[in-house]
């Protein structure tokens, strides 16, 4: 089995990665709101995340894509906060109301050696944008306890090119959303304006980084997954992102297309003026409509689906 990139990368480096990463909280801009806080003095952005790792959970998972849960799962680490604000997660009380439990560096790394003794295939950092610099530090603390399993970066896709210049050799798999083709839909359904524009460079730049998905006796190894999520009434914009990404990512990228959309909860009378698009979402996806982003990734030339 070959190592993966951050067992590859000279410890010098990996800690020059972690000072910098920390000068990033200094004045926080790990994603594209740019809070500008200094969370290593306490202060905390839009996403509430302070110095401290914060977890709501972890375990092998079973229900990620094929190639990485393989016969032993996805050792899955949940992270609480969010940098976005989805009306309809399905996680609100951890992502956006932080429930959960603080972690040192030191704390998430024996977590991380513990999934590995149970035989996962991967470690599975989800929603991990908000500390990317406590994880490159738990990275450096794992490695000397011997971590071999390829790290798995499963965001939301609204970092800053700061942040992804500091993964590039560290992280082995990108599973990043493609959420939205229109900033409109994306703040007011994520209350995030700016998305598409950062997410499309994004993906561009995690293809540069580890290229189309590799996996052996099918299992992955290494490269990028791509989600998108189907919502009602065409909102996601889902046949516009199909084509962007096989026009400018990879016409062999990896792609699921997800039909796994549900109404996460009522909505006050107050959200529905504020957001004109939620009286849209008030209604499970259609299999039609998640045919028809399926027809046009097909059409685009997209050929490497999740089952």
């Amino acid at each position: 089995m070959s190592l993966p990139g951050y067992r590859r990368m000279p410890r010098a480096a990996l800690l020059a990665r972690v000072e910098e990463g920390r000068r990033l909280l200094e004045s926080c801009c790990l994603c594209i709101r740019r809070c500008g806080v200094n969370r290593i003095d306490g202060e905390r952005g839009w996403c509430r995340a302070g110095a401290d790792l914060r977890i709501s959970g972890f375990g092998p998972h079973f229900g990620e894509e094929r190639p990485l849960v393989g016969r032993r799962g996805s050792g899955t680490v949940f992270f609480s906060h969010c940098t976005m604000g989805c009306v309809f997660c399905q996680n609100y009380e951890t992502s956006l109301l932080g429930q959960g439990e603080d972690l040192t560096p030191t704390g998430l790394a024996a977590i991380m050696l513990r999934l590995q003794a149970a035989g996962c295939h991967n470690i599975n950092l989800v929603t991990p944008t908000h500390f990317v610099p406590q994880i490159l530090d738990t990275v450096a603390c794992a490695v000397r306890e011997g971590l071999v399993l390829p790290l798995v970066y499963n965001t939301g896709t609204n970092e800053t090119p700061e942040v992804l210049r500091l993964l590039d050799g560290v992280v082995d798999i990108y599973l990043p959303d493609a959420k939205y083709a229109d900033d409109r839909v994306a703040s007011s359904l994520s209350s995030l304006p700016g998305y598409v524009e950062a997410m499309k460079a994004n993906l561009v730049e995690m293809q540069r980084q580890v290229g189309d998905l590799a996996c052996v006796d099918g299992i992955a190894v290494r490269g990028l997954v791509i989600r998108h999520l189907v919502l009602p009434d065409g909102l996601s914009g889902g046949c516009e992102l199909v084509r962007f990404i096989a026009d400018d990512v990879s016409q062999d990228a990896y792609v699921n297309i997800m039909d796994q959309y549900r109404v996460a909860r009522r909505y006050s009378p107050e959200e529905r003026v504020r957001s004109p698009w939620i009286e849209r979402t008030l209604r499970p996806v259609t299999p039609s409509e998640v045919n028809r982003v399926v027809a046009c990734a097909r059409e685009a030339g997209l050929h490497r689906f999740a089952d």
